[in-house]
């Protein structure tokens, strides 16, 4: 058990081991509690805790896992470079109130020769945006989601909407496995300036860092404008916007909220979203803004 301070009641349970988690998790179910469920990959920052405050204020007992998942990398110098923050993200999730964290080993998660690849269909929802560019990289966010799932066992789980595609790909794969698990969106976390709080912001340059903010500023005027232009034009805009010395988009989709097809016609489609993902030198980032529901 973690104490926040002498001073303060703030305590948090740290489990490495399923068995122990479960053990306590199941005492918790049996006196009635509800579990809320956040998972991560640590470098926690104030999105984080936006998402374990709301977990803490819709469930009795929540839940935060750290596990960088190597099978949803698709290059091996984006897993080895990904920060890993233990201490700092001990302290956030004190503060925010987190009951357990849990902090598996590769080997515990994937216990060699005892798990059978998942294996779902998507359709087009892994298809378009990342997964053109990381490929099987949803096969390994499935894939991890799945197994945490099962060995948590939550009522409630607590994603944010920055990564709207992969929000959409868990729904999918509840709905496929039919785990009785309510999902939950929580709005994305931003800074003063707009940039989408994320744990890659921290290997940002001060130039790259004063440029980043351009990727919210190009999706707000994108939305701005979609009641004068059609939606190619709008994209072609926004990738102009975004070519811009030291940024390079990979994409810019406005897309059907719950499909991900593209929209020809805002008025065709109940809930539209624009996605983005843009490079600047080695540091990928993503973003989105719903523009209709």
């Amino acid at each position: 058990m973690l104490g926040f301070s002498l001073q303060s009641p703030t305590y948090m349970y740290l489990f490495k081991k399923i068995t122990d988690l479960r053990r306590y998790l199941d005492l918790q179910k049996q006196a009635g509690k509800t579990i809320g469920f956040v998972p991560t990959m640590g470098a926690l920052h104030a999105g984080h805790a936006a998402l374990i405050r709301q977990s803490v204020s819709e469930t009795n007992c929540t839940v935060c896992s750290i596990f960088v998942n190597p099978t949803q990398f698709n290059e091996a110098a984006d897993l080895a470079k990904y920060p890993r923050t233990p201490e700092k993200d001990i302290d956030l999730l004190l503060q925010a109130g987190c009951t357990v964290l849990f902090m598996p080993d590769v080997s515990e998660v994937y216990p060699e020769g005892q798990l059978a690849p998942l294996k779902l269909d998507f359709g087009y929802l892994d298809q378009p945006m990342e997964g053109t560019h990381r490929p099987g990289h949803f096969a390994g966010v499935a894939q991890v989601v799945k197994r945490l799932l099962d060995i948590v066992q939550p009522d409630q789980l607590f994603m944010g909407q920055k990564d709207y595609q992969q929000f959409a790909i868990v729904q999918q794969m509840l709905a496929l496995t039919k785990l009785p698990v309510r999902l939950t969106m929580c709005t994305t976390v931003r800074e003063t300036d707009g940039l989408a709080m994320s744990s890659r912001n921290q290997r940002l340059s001060s130039e790259q860092r004063a440029l980043a903010p351009l990727i919210f500023q190009t999706l707000r005027e994108a939305k701005a404008n979609m009641h004068t232009e059609w939606p190619e034009a709008l994209k072609k805009a926004a990738r102009k916007a975004l070519s811009v010395e030291g940024m390079e988009p990979e994409y810019f989709e406005i897309v059907d909220g719950k499909t991900l097809l593209p929209v020809d016609i805002f008025e065709d489609h109940e809930t539209v979203v624009a996605c983005t993902a843009v490079r600047l030198g080695d540091v990928r980032l993503i973003d989105n803004l719903v523009m209709k529901t």
